[in-house]
């Protein structure tokens, strides 16, 4: 390649394999984990290979072997994601969690696509394997909105994924059935698409086109508390810092309550960020949700008229993905001294709150009762949990339709006048056959037939017993037949 772009001369790569580089698990004599994968590539460029014209010695793909490190590396992997025909990744949750593969999409996605003809519709290069079956996560909104169908590559590929059929001997007619069908696709989408020849981008320096961490692995911990500037003249300082993230309410025990809290997170599986509340409370009032939280509250800050509001109006926005915890320490005599004020006020301004941690919640008492290092502990796994919970409560929930109502009879009689003539039923008021006593006291000169009126009463009472207009009064389950 020049600095003017591809030589016109010379071939371009079929495809470039993104996959997640597996580490070594460790144990003793453990092999290649990713030695499947280029077992994989071999194949794909063999497949490819005897669907072309590809002359011998030209390469047909291409696969990052360097695990990521150095300029030439960068350097490369920029060349060939700016030359390479189609994109082919290797869906795992790996995959998904990586930052290169994210930068891998990006950079190759800036590429604009066209259609070979004026009547293809293919508008895009990239041609996804399951190498792991992924209908148990979310996929990034890149990887969902991208139409494809993996039915093709059969029965097996799309319930095991391509690393179970290759490593399975049992599966082995169902592999090679995959790595045919997705090499035809390759050269397919190759020749369906026209993707010119892209600037090589500064690879270090892109974007993940991956909103890397899941919302419910994130966890936002704030705190609310002073810093040493700002504390009243009766709280000792040495519970504080320079910044209000370094509050430190058990010393001399553990570390300042926030790193403590981001350790115990991770051991959750989660991934943690740490600020003050200050900057949060609005986008929470707000219900601007991004994420489970933590709120590590200080009582003493509750003094402060300023802080005491923002934390009665966030107890007012109920947020229940927002878990409270409150640590205090027993053996500070501060708090050992006007604790019961603090405590009571506390309970005043987040009523709310409290009502919602009442012990229904694997033994959640509620934020109160840390009075040691030892409590905290116990506390905040449960407290996040309940978090993370809340916000997948939020987040799934969507609108409800209106129920369909379930056909009576009564409604069979009612009709938009001139349905059936100028009066709406053969000339008389379209709710002469309702439930109303005044038409079903008409003047019986007028031809109307009582008997079906009575008859017709009769039927909505029973339907009224069935449950009555109710939709789904008397419905079989899942929808089955009314009986």
């Amino acid at each position: 390649m020049t600095d003017r772009g591809w030589d016109e001369d010379e071939a371009r790569p079929y495809f470039f394999l993104s996959y997640a580089h597996t580490p070594k698990s460790g144990a003793r004599g453990a092999g290649d984990p990713n030695h499947w994968v280029r077992q994989l590539y071999r194949d794909l460029c063999e497949a490819v290979l005897q669907l072309t014209t590809v002359p011998a010695g030209v390469p047909v793909g291409f696969m990052d072997e360097s695990m990521h490190q150095g300029e030439l590396w960068a350097e490369r992997l920029s060349e060939e994601l700016a030359s390479c025909r189609v994109f082919v990744p290797l869906y795992s949750p790996r995959y998904f969690n990586s930052v290169p593969c994210g930068q891998e999409w990006h950079a190759f996605t800036r590429r604009p696509v066209y259609p070979a003809t004026i009547d293809a519709e293919r508008t895009s290069g990239i041609v996804p394997v399951l190498w792991a079956p992924m209908s148990r996560y979310r996929l990034p909104k890149v990887a969902s909105e991208l139409q494809f169908n993996h039915a093709g590559f059969g029965p097996d590929y799309a319930t095991e994924g391509l690393y179970a059929l290759m490593k399975l001997s049992y599966f082995r007619a169902a592999y090679e059935l995959a790595v045919h069908r997705l090499a035809a696709r390759i050269v397919q989408v190759a020749e369906e698409t026209v993707i010119p020849v892209g600037r090589r981008l500064d690879f270090n320096t892109l974007p993940s086109a991956f909103n890397v961490t899941a919302p419910t692995k994130q966890l936002r911990i704030s705190v609310l508390t002073y810093h040493q500037g700002e504390l009243p003249p009766d709280r000792n300082p040495d519970f504080y810092g320079a910044r209000r993230t370094d509050w430190h309410p058990y010393r001399p025990a553990g570390s300042p309550i926030a790193q403590h809290a981001v350790r115990l997170a991770r051991q959750l599986g989660f991934q943690p960020t740490v600020h003050e509340f200050d900057d949060e409370v609005e986008s929470i009032i707000e219900g601007n949700a991004e994420a489970p939280g933590l709120l590590l509250l200080d009582r003493w800050a509750l003094r402060d008229p300023h802080r005491r509001e923002l934390v009665r109006r966030f107890d007012r926005c109920d947020a229940t993905w927002v878990s409270v915890l409150e640590p205090w320490n027993s053996d500070d005599p501060e708090c050992d001294g006007g604790g019961r004020e603090l405590v009571e006020l506390s309970d005043q301004i987040l009523r709310i709150t409290r009502r919602a941690g009442r012990p229904s919640f694997l033994g959640v008492t509620g934020p109160t009762g840390l009075d040691t290092l030892e409590d905290f502990d116990d506390a905040l796994p449960r407290a996040a949990m309940k978090a993370k919970y809340a916000f997948e409560s939020r987040t799934r929930a969507e609108p409800e339709e209106p129920p369909t109502p379930r056909p009576s009879l009564r409604e069979a009689f009612r009709r938009e006048p001139g349905a059936y003539g100028p009066d709406g039923f053969g000339g008389h008021r379209p709710d002469q056959y309702g439930p109303d006593p005044v038409d079903r006291d008409h003047d019986p000169d007028d031809g109307t037939d009582h008997r079906n009126a009575r008859t017709n009463d009769h039927r909505d009472t029973r339907d009224d017993r069935d449950g009555g207009d109710d939709p789904d009064a008397g419905m079989a389950p899942l929808g089955g037949p009314h009986r």
